[in-house]
Parts: C-alpha cells; structure tokens; sequence
C-alpha cells in the first residue's frame, strides 16, 4: 500500500468538490475531512476512511494500537488521564532543610501504567517495545529526557508513532512511584530496587540529595543553572503521593526579564471572550511571539497600546531564539528608548529601567496569612537579603559577584522577581 513520508502530503478526492489533504508530521497522520476532525480522541489515534484508503486497514490499524473503530465518526472514548501529583511554587521563605532534592527536568512528563506510557493528558505515548523493556507492572511517574537544553528534541520524539530508532536518545527518568509506599522515602528505595533487579536498558532513577538548608539550596540551584539546567524540585520528606497540586512538592526555578515592543493585539476566546487574549509582541532583532499570560482582568479589558514597550518575563530562549513561557509584568514606564535585544548589554537595560539597589530597600508582602519582610542592600562586589516573617530579625546570606555590575544586575533581578509575586516596597 501507498505511504507517506514524515513531512509529505497527499490529495484525496472526497464527496466534496474540494479534496481533503491527508498528512504524515513527525510520524502523526491526519486528514482534513470533518470525519477526521470532530472525533474526541487523541490526535494519534484518529483514523478515517481516507487514511485506511490510502494505508490499508492493517498498517492504520497497527498505527493506532489497536482495533479499528467500526464507525470513524463515533470513536471509542479515549484513555482517562492519569491523576499525577503537581508542584506549587516555593515562596523564598518557608524553611526547606531535610526536604529531598533534585534537579527540575526540562523533558516531557511521562506516566509508566505498568503496561504503556501515558501523557499528563492520558495521550499515549508510542514508545518502541525495546524501551520499555525491564519496566515493571507497577506505575511509575518521571520524564522523558535526552538532555539540558533538548526540551524540543524530545518532544519531537516522542510525539512520532512510528516507534523509531531515535527514541535510543531518549531516558526515562523516575521520580516517583505512585503504588509503592506511603513516604517519599519509601518510594525512592522501591524504584531503585527496580532498577538493581530489572536494569531497564532505557530507564534510571532520578537522584535525590537531603537539602541542609537555603545556602545549600541556593548553590544548588546556582550550579544547575550554571550548567543550562531549568531549576530545582523539592519533596517534603514522608509525604504521600496525591492527585493535584500540593505544597509537598515545590519547584524553584530563576526567571529572566526582558522587554518587547507591542505590535497587535489577539482576541481572546471563551471567559476573555470582547476582551485581549494576547499580546503580539516583537523583540529588537524581529523575533515576534505572543504573550498571553500575567494579565489582571482590567489589563485585559484595557490592554498595553500598540507601539508601547512591555516588560514580561520568561524561562529560556527556544533554539530559534524565541522566549519561552513569556508572562506579562507591566508596561515599561521609563520614556521611550531604543529597544535593547535580549542578548544585550544587561548593565545598560538595567540601569534604564531600575533604580539604585546601593541602598537597603525593604519589601513586605501581607496577605491572608502571610506577613513577610524582605530586605536588600548592595555593598561594592556582594548582595546582603534578608527575609522573614515581620516582627522577627528574619534570616540572612550573603553572595559575592565577580564586580559590582554583576552584583547590582543580581539584586535587580530579585527585586523585580519579588514585586512579581506580590511583594510591595515600604
């Protein structure tokens, strides 16, 4: 039977006038007829009769890993997505010491069933039988990772159905085991008994290290990012694995602000239906991308005009050099200048969007149950914070820089990571 190369497109002539397009991306098949369209199944297990046409009803059968559906357009319902556990972010104060550990993959969330792996959104994965060789009947949680800074490598991977051999690229790295034990502790051990006893060629533990408190978990999280590492992952020791986000598992991960110019404005849809879905923004060298996070409802009824420069803030540059998870902060109030590009000299945007950090300068953050203190003060090559709840002397630490730029371009960071989260200057 006829095939389509990953990259190529056919015609195929239907009841219509207009022929429907039928397409391999990346080992996914599709086509545009209405049948193709309107099932409720994950993209990669949909088929219509013009794919089955034009593969044969074994080869699609084989493709979507399982028996075909007796009618195309009432599709068997989809697999449920599992109940994974979620990180909430850290807050920069509650203590952290005897909490496990570890390094914040930059990978594709995985979720072994004991029998087929399954995205955060129950999608299947189609992961070659060789690699899930050794993995037990037992579930496990963990991510599929080639490396730092090969986030989209892996998702072009793993994302084929047609179990290729790149998937020899990819580990599976396991962090938790859902079934095997009530503590985290007790979770750990069972996955690397796992790992002693099975020695799944394509499957590792992921390390853990006991944090002794926020010096050591700041050089952490330093030396991760020095090495183009995401952040940090920190587990609350003995606590249970449970559906949802909770404040047993906390992520820690540095951001970086820059700023873009405004060029138009996307509608939004459902709840911010009439109002700003989100900002077309374009960066000094031309790269332009959409931020549509960050915004308070009024920001969304009365958006940045377009031509005025915002500032967002995000993760990393993509490999095309686009930022990733772009979230709005607010617009640049300092007078028109000429952009900078992110790659820019970081002193010189600094200095024309942040005042003097030379001084101490405290920031308190009062809300609910929450009544915090945070301080700041830049002395020659070093950064003095401290931090606590009010009414108490607080915690401190102390960092030196190579010269006093890099350490003013530190403390700005923080400060404008602060008033992110809420923190008000006093």
């Amino acid at each position: 039977m006829p095939n389509l190369q990953d990259g190529e497109l056919i015609e195929m002539q239907g009841s219509g006038r207009k022929p429907y397009v039928l397409k391999n991306v990346g080992g996914v098949y599709s086509c545009s007829c209405p049948a193709w369209r309107n099932q409720s199944l994950a993209i990669e297990q949909r088929t219509c009769k013009h794919l089955r046409k034009l593969r044969g009803d074994a080869a699609e059968e084989e493709r979507i890993g399982g028996a075909l559906p007796e009618q195309v357009k009432k599709p068997k319902k989809g697999v449920p997505a599992p109940l994974l556990l979620l990180a909430e972010r850290w807050d920069g104060v509650s203590d952290l010491a005897g909490w496990l550990m570890s390094e914040k993959l930059d990978g594709v969330r995985a979720y072994w069933t004991g029998e087929v792996f399954l995205s955060r959104q129950g999608n299947l994965f189609h992961a070659p039988d060789w690699f899930c060789t050794g993995l037990p009947n037992e579930p496990l949680d963990g991510e599929f990772w080639i490396d730092r800074k090969k986030f989209q490598r892996t998702v072009g991977i793993v994302r084929r159905q047609d179990k290729t051999d790149l998937w020899k690229e990819v580990r599976f790295r396991v962090f938790d085991a859902p079934e095997g034990g009530t503590g985290f502790e007790e979770r750990l051990r069972m996955i690397e008994r796992i790992m002693q006893k099975n020695h799944p060629p394509y499957a590792l533990a992921h390390e853990h290290e006991v944090c002794t408190g926020l010096d050591h978990l700041r050089r952490e999280l330093a030396r991760v990012e020095a090495l183009r590492g995401e952040g940090l992952m920190l587990r609350q020791p003995g606590s249970k694995y449970e559906a949802g986000r909770s404040l047993t598992l906390l992520k820690i991960k540095s951001f970086v602000d820059s700023e873009a110019r405004v060029v138009g404005h996307e509608p939004g849809k459902g709840r911010h239906q009439g109002r700003l879905g989100a900002l077309l923004v374009e960066l000094a060298d031309g790269t332009q991308f959409s931020v549509g996070t960050g915004f308070s409802d009024a920001e969304r009824g009365s958006p940045p005009p377009i031509g005025s420069t915002i500032t967002f803030r995000y993760q990393e540059l993509t490999d095309g050099g686009v930022p990733r998870f772009p979230s709005y902060v607010g617009v640049r109030a300092a007078a028109p200048v000429a952009l900078k590009s992110i790659h820019a000299n970081k002193r010189e945007k600094r200095e024309s969007t942040m005042p003097s950090t030379s001084n101490k300068r405290r920031f308190e953050y009062v809300a609910g149950s929450s009544d915090k203190f945070w301080e700041i003060q830049v002395t020659g090559k070093e950064t003095l914070v401290r931090f606590g709840r009010n009414g108490t002397n607080g915690q401190s630490s102390v960092k030196s820089f190579a010269d006093e730029a890099a350490a003013q371009d530190h403390a700005a960071k923080l400060i404008l990571e602060k008033t992110g989260k809420g923190y008000v200057e006093v």
